[in-house]
């Protein structure tokens, strides 16, 4: 090991680190203002210069594309978790960290839409399918339910997160719940509350999108 490879460990370990604290303010700031967000305010949470940001993104698109394969890669962690369950209850148990997955990044989930990381999006619907069978193999969602359905329900919750916005971040819950009971060979009773009168007034009035376009 020659003394230019001494010198240089610490840089690197610096690079990975700063690399981080990038990834991790970048997720927080576009999770909060969605992705009109400076590359500045990024890099400011960060506690770096914008140039430490740029040496290792060549633009804020690159940044958020690399946010949105990690959300993607936790996503299928999360099915991967929930079909080792093997009860049949996986699928519901995904459905909901997915939706809560939407809810925390609702700044940039929309981009998962088209994602370029294809095999990622792909492999996470094959899970859902295995999912999809174990629950119907336990009885717990009914035979004719097929995985279009269960993506409808995922563009539907990703909606819902969209337009509620801050005003009603729970909302997600409740159409979700009513949904698993449509599915279900024999429903059972939502166990979340609906948004209240105030909220959905709100949410009408266009309030949770223009929270987050006021704060961006």
């Amino acid at each position: 090991m020659t003394a230019r490879d001494t010198q240089d460990r610490p840089m690197r370990r610096d690079a990975v680190r700063n690399q981080q604290l990038v990834i991790e303010a970048a997720r927080e700031v576009v999770s909060e203002f969605g992705t009109e967000a400076s590359v500045e305010l990024i890099a400011s949470r960060a506690g770096v210069g914008v140039g430490t940001v740029y040496r290792r993104f060549p633009n804020k698109e690159a940044l958020v594309e690399e946010i949105v394969g990690q959300m993607l890669g936790e996503l299928v962690a999360e099915a991967r978790r929930a079909l080792a369950l093997r009860d049949g209850t996986g699928l519901e148990v995904y459905l909901r960290a997915m939706g809560q997955s939407l809810s925390t990044h609702r700044g940039y989930a929309v981009k998962a839409v088209g994602h370029s990381k294809a095999a990622c999006v792909e492999q996470l619907r094959d899970l859902i399918t295995e999912l999809l069978a174990q629950a119907q193999e336990f009885g717990r969602i009914g035979p004719d339910v097929v995985l279009g359905d269960i993506m409808a329900i995922s563009w539907a919750l990703r909606g819902i997160v969209e337009t509620a916005g801050p005003v009603a971040p729970e909302a997600w819950q409740r159409h979700l719940d009513i949904h698993l009971a449509g599915l279900r060979a024999h429903g059972t009773p939502a166990t979340h509350a609906p948004a209240t009168r105030e909220q959905l007034t709100l949410i009408s009035s266009g309030a949770g999108r223009a929270s987050c376009a006021r704060d961006a």
